[in-house]
């Protein structure tokens, strides 16, 4: 794996943090992701979950069973010391890239922020639509609800800070942007993105094998349809 400066620190009893910096840089996150797909493949004993982020990856343990096979060390050092060994294997995983194209409805009765976006960029609405749709997107990391892919990085012109009031209500499937990021919520909830549309895919489904239709490392693009297409597979979808 790529070779990054990092830190390693418990978070609990059970858990521990490494962590290779606070920005959102595609290197960073590639050496994030590579850490987590070779701890994967692996499997390191007594690892319950992996979940990795922007810039850190959290391993979840179970403390009682490294305590009982190693009584002389903390299980927090004990894990330390099995996630630096992997850390220090020099080999490079071959990541699978998973590019996966999204329809949105840009109209303005789906995305209650066009405006506001349009005016901060002083660009129209359709400029605004045709920045966002024309970039890949990766999937850095899935956080804050089942499902929401938090993705990067949007055009300059159109990055907005979240909204100082963040409405008590998103529906299912807006499509936001905040900062350098946009996302889409797998479900409706509060939430303080700029919107600017809406899928009708759904991004989360229990009863599914792989719940998240979105995974860390994914590209994403975007296109345009109308709001009766939206409409039509929206009921598609819910069939």
């Amino acid at each position: 794996m790529q070779k990054l400066n990092y830190s390693i620190y418990p978070i609990g009893d059970s858990a521990l943090t490494i962590e290779f910096g606070n920005t959102i840089r595609e290197q960073t996150n590639e050496g994030v992701m590579q850490l987590f797909h070779q701890l994967k493949k692996n499997q390191v004993a007594y690892i319950i979950d992996i979940i990795p982020a922007y810039s850190s990856i959290s391993v979840i343990y179970n403390t009682v069973a490294i305590k009982k096979s190693n009584p002389n060390i903390l299980a927090f050092d004990w894990m330390k010391q099995q996630i630096v060994k992997e850390m220090e294997l020099s080999h490079v995983n071959e990541l699978n890239r998973r590019q996966i194209t999204i329809p949105v409805c840009y109209d303005i009765t789906l995305g209650p922020d066009l405006n506001e976006v349009a005016d901060y960029a002083s660009l129209s609405i359709e400029e605004v639509i045709a920045l966002h749709k024309a970039k890949l997107y990766k999937v850095y990391m899935i956080g804050f609800l089942p499902g929401f892919p938090y993705m990067a990085t949007v055009d300059e012109k159109i990055q907005l800070p979240r909204k100082s009031q963040p409405r008590t209500k998103v529906p299912a499937g807006s499509v936001g942007i905040a900062g350098a990021q946009t996302g889409i919520y797998p479900s409706a909830s509060p939430g303080g993105w700029q919107l600017i549309g809406q899928t009708p895919v759904k991004l989360f489904d229990v009863t599914q094998e792989n719940p998240c239709l979105l995974q860390p490392g994914d590209k994403v693009s975007f296109y345009a349809i109308s709001i009766d297409e939206f409409y039509h597979l929206k009921i598609e979808q819910s069939s």
